[in-house]
């Protein structure tokens, strides 16, 4: 007897769009309306960009306004309210360097690199490692195809992510606790997993300031701390770096962070989370939920500390 394992994505079959509807839509957007695509504002595209059902969040989606004013951007400032202040971010212009083990080293304009990219909307779950929890439509691209743009070495092993530093305008760099700029990295098989997305937009508009604009990382089975905001360097390497917060405490923030519920962080418990915009505590899923996708990733990885 064949049992068929239904994943944490799949959608019934009543609930999927027509085949007919969906080739003739691919038909429409490769052609004139595609074309244009490549000039219309950023902003339009991101309000235009599809869906994709394949990664169906499993909640309601968190009101905007709590996802838009309740952040951690500790260039801003420590505390969750600092929508006004990363108000002064410059983000346009903005361009990204690749360096490191790459082909050719260069510096990108982030325009040349979504003309290069097809923009869709994912709906993901977000765990923060401070125990509270959102669900967020993110318009974006996979990270495969930054990662492909940018062009690395056979042995590139690593990606490290630089936040911008920007003393004029980033009253949290002056903090003598911390050590700027901001660096996050993940392997190569993460970076071209299927769930790791670069997003550029947020609930079909332009990505806010507060919340990492023009470009940062999303990678939702991990703790919040590893998506690393407004971009602006890709390096590839072979060896591991130590990054931001796991220089900072290394015995509470680790190098891989991933979500599970029986790891407590050492001063708090890891095995229910708040969902902003709603009065009620949730319990945690291990990979917050997309074991599917990633476990495969960490097959044995026995003397890692996988979930720190």
């Amino acid at each position: 007897m064949f049992i068929k394992t239904v994943r944490g994505w799949e959608i019934p079959e009543r609930d999927a769009t027509p085949e007919s509807l969906m080739l003739g839509r691919r038909s429409l957007l490769a052609g004139a309306a595609g074309a244009a695509l490549l000039a219309t504002p950023f902003a339009a595209r991101a309000q235009g960009a599809p869906r994709n059902p394949k990664y169906d969040a499993g909640r309601e989606l968190t009101p905007e306004r709590d996802v838009t004013t309740y952040n951690n951007y500790y260039e801003f400032g420590t505390d969750k309210s600092i929508s006004r202040a990363a108000q002064k971010l410059p983000v346009s212009p903005w361009s990204i360097k690749f360096e490191g083990m790459v082909g050719t080293p260069r510096t990108v304009d982030l325009d040349d690199i979504l003309k290069k990219v097809q923009l869709e909307e994912r709906v993901y779950r977000h765990r923060c490692v401070e125990g509270w929890a959102m669900t967020v439509p993110w318009t974006g691209f996979p990270m495969r195809d930054l990662v492909s743009l940018a062009g690395p070495t056979s042995g590139a092993r690593y990606v490290v992510m630089v936040t911008l530093a920007d003393p004029k305008t980033m009253p949290g760099l002056r903090s003598p606790t911390f050590e700027w700029p901001y660096v996050e990295a993940v392997t190569m098989a993460e970076a071209n997993n299927d769930l790791a997305f670069i997003a550029t937009g947020l609930y079909g508009k332009t990505l806010p300031k507060q919340n990492g604009a023009p470009i940062r990382l999303v990678l939702p089975w991990k703790y919040g701390f590893k998506s690393v905001k407004s971009i602006v360097k890709v390096t590839f390497t072979d060896k591991r770096p130590t990054t931001f917060w796991q220089g900072i405490q290394p015995q509470e923030y680790g190098f891989w962070a991933n979500v599970n519920p029986e790891v407590p962080h050492p001063r708090w418990s890891q095995a229910t989370e708040r969902l902003l915009g709603a009065e009620q505590r949730v319990p945690t899923r291990i990979y917050n939920g997309y074991g599917d996708y990633v476990a495969g990733l960490y097959a044995g990885m026995t003397n890692e500390k996988l979930f720190v």
